[in-house]
């Protein structure tokens, strides 16, 4: 897919996948949306094919129109179970079907506009040999933000480990009115990217939901209560994420105004 320039990522085989659900419960078909004269799907699938670490991008879906779609623009995808409860899930099974690659780099189907930089960044924990499962975080700069149960949030030890991911604030401040939380404490929200060795990846997707994930509806919360840790990496860079008919209203508004080609 790519020429690797960087030497960091010729020993490793990546693979970027796309997981792409056309019954999306608020927003169904989804990835077939229009962006400014593309798919919303095809958006996603452009801008991971520019990320040097990845040897390969395909998307993994359940569903023949969106499997069309990708045929139409040229792009590889691989049928996935219908039955997935997440987009690991269906990671997982593309493994199966692919064995031969040492990363996997889950990416948002639902976030067009993508800096392949993210996609590298993530992929770079991986030069770290101990390294199981990865994902970004950003720091947060809005006091909205921090209260925000859509945003969920994570605290992470001195060497960048994730310690928990809450839609909650965290931490509590104790001594601070909330209003100026931002201004005493960094707090960091999650970026939904993730990165797995493919071991790590199989191991995952065998483990039953733990309470932790149930309570919170985080699955990242599964793998933690089980043992495993994620490394984190912090990005300054902002993602723009489609989750609802309003998000592609506000984005089409903005793309006209930006007049983007």
């Amino acid at each position: 897919m790519n020429d690797v320039h960087s030497k960091s990522f010729l020993d490793l085989k990546i693979i970027g996948i796309i997981p792409a659900r056309y019954a999306s419960t608020r927003f169904p078909g989804k990835p077939l949306i229009d962006i400014a004269g593309k798919s919303m799907i095809q958006r996603v699938y452009e801008q991971a094919s520019k990320a040097k670490s990845l040897s390969k991008v395909v998307i993994a879906t359940d569903d023949e129109r969106i499997a069309d779609e990708v045929k139409r623009f040229g792009g590889e995808f691989v049928f996935t179970s219908s039955t997935h409860q997440s987009g690991t899930d269906r990671c997982a099974e593309v493994i199966d079907q692919l064995p031969e690659f040492d990363i996997v780099i889950n990416i948002q189907g639902d976030e067009p506009f993508i800096e392949p930089a993210q996609i590298d960044l993530l992929a770079s924990c991986f030069m770290e040999e101990k390294v199981q499962l990865a994902t970004l975080i950003k720091p947060i700069q809005s006091q909205e933000s921090i209260y925000n149960p859509n945003s969920p949030k994570v605290v992470i030890d001195v060497n960048g480990r994730a310690m928990y991911f809450s839609r909650s604030p965290i931490p509590f401040i104790r001594n601070g009115e909330p209003g100026v939380w931002a201004e005493k404490h960094q707090f960091y929200k999650h970026i939904g990217i993730y990165g797995y060795r493919t071991e790590s990846l199989k191991a995952i997707t065998k483990l039953p939901p733990s309470s932790l994930e149930i309570a919170e509806s985080l699955e990242q919360l599964r793998w933690i209560e089980n043992g495993f840790y994620i490394q984190t990496k912090v990005t300054d860079l902002e993602t723009v994420a489609i989750d609802t008919p309003e998000d592609l209203l506000k984005l089409n508004k903005l793309l006209e105004a930006l007049k983007l080609e």
